[in-house]
């Protein structure tokens, strides 16, 4: 296909993507003339959303992190989405629920980069990616997608749609002791006051959330995309995702790491 009509194709993805989330709305698959023909190609969907924000990119995030999370969407593997400016929110923040179809939240470890990390053709090792973030903070995403049945439309309609990121809310900053805990082991406790208690840890999210992150680096790596100092990757759900409703207050605790809190509002 030639780049003018690639370029077509990918607008016309973001262009249909777009417009249902301005509307609310949702479809069973793209249709054929925008679908993506490979993951880079999905990605340049991705960036093209993205464009349209006022803002400079938040960060990143890391969707199926974990085996069940890959069989249960159909993947063989994690995707990357991004975190859009307009849709971050600082800890203990009160949200509008709105026609969030997902209707979960998911805690999640993320690290925020002290410097830039640039493309290169050999990959970075997780030490080497360690050494470019400058501190670990709690998270919680609350993703959401723009198809009727998100598990079954496959892996380039999910990249596409920006690997169902929708708001992500970072909490502060994690004790600099971060750095010699085991994060692997490390346990993670959630709670929906009044509703539900649940328990996770960061093994399921590849295994451990350092490696979870440098995968994430090298897949932008890939792409030819500097991550900038100060953009925040949040590296993947802990456990099973909460089911959320309209009045719920979300609280993860992540021990001496610290927590971070969500409430979500009819309107």
């Amino acid at each position: 296909m030639e780049g003018s009509e690639l370029d077509k194709r990918r607008q016309a993805a973001s262009d249909f993507l777009f417009g249902l989330w301005q509307a609310g709305a949702v479809t069973d698959r793209l249709p054929a003339e925008a679908m993506p023909a490979s993951r880079r190609e999905a990605y340049a969907v991705q960036a093209l959303v993205e464009k349209r924000s006022a803002r400079p990119r938040f960060g990143w995030k890391i969707a199926a992190t974990s085996k069940a999370g890959q069989a249960h969407i159909g993947i063989g593997g994690p995707i990357a989405g991004r975190l859009i400016a307009e849709r971050a929110f600082d800890d203990g923040a009160e949200l509008v629920f709105g026609r969030n179809r997902m209707r979960v939240a998911e805690p999640e470890f993320a690290f925020r980069f002290a410097r830039d990390v640039p493309p290169r053709a050999a990959s970075y090792g997780v030490d080497e990616t360690l050494a470019a973030v400058g501190s670990l903070h709690p998270a919680i995403e609350i993703p959401d997608s723009r198809y009727v049945d998100f598990a079954h439309v496959g892996e380039l309609a999910l990249i596409a749609d920006n690997a169902c990121a929708h708001e992500f809310v970072l909490g502060r900053a994690a004790p600099d002791s971060w750095r010699s805990v085991d994060l692997a082991a490390h346990p993670v406790h959630a709670s929906v006051a009044g509703k539900l208690e649940r328990d996770g840890s960061g093994v399921n999210v590849l295994g451990d959330p350092r490696i979870a992150l440098t995968w994430l680096v090298n897949e932008v790596s890939g792409l030819g995309i500097t991550i900038k100092a100060g953009e925040a990757v949040t590296t993947g759900v802990t456990m099973t995702p909460i089911p959320i409703a309209v009045g719920d207050a979300v609280r993860a605790d992540f021990g001496p790491l610290g927590s971070v809190a969500v409430t979500f509002r009819n309107s």
